[in-house]
């Protein structure tokens, strides 16, 4: 896991209410879209994004595009932050 992507992607608020949609079930573009008032060039970007930084996957079903969370990089942050939060913990006191 490359850090520096994670946390550009987790960044920004649109990616994040990507995320959690995804943690239902795995999503069309299409679906994805339509929850945001915004270009499929700007959403393609987020996708992009969420991509490069692993979060999501992305695969061909016939002319769609279906996302979903990929799980293993999500615990793998969520191992980081963890880990992180933990030792600021400890420094404190």
């Amino acid at each position: 896991m490359r850090s520096q992507h994670v946390f550009k992607a987790l960044a920004d608020p649109t990616r994040r209410d990507i995320l959690r949609m995804l943690r239902k079930r795995a999503l069309t573009a299409g679906e994805i879209g339509e929850a945001f008032p915004m270009t499929k060039g700007s959403l393609s970007h987020h996708f992009n994004i969420l991509k490069e930084a692993d979060l999501v996957r992305c695969e061909r079903n016939g002319q769609f595009q279906l996302y979903s969370l990929n799980t293993t990089v999500v615990e793998d942050v969520m191992s980081l932050l963890a880990e992180v939060l933990g030792e600021r913990g400890r420094k404190k006191k």
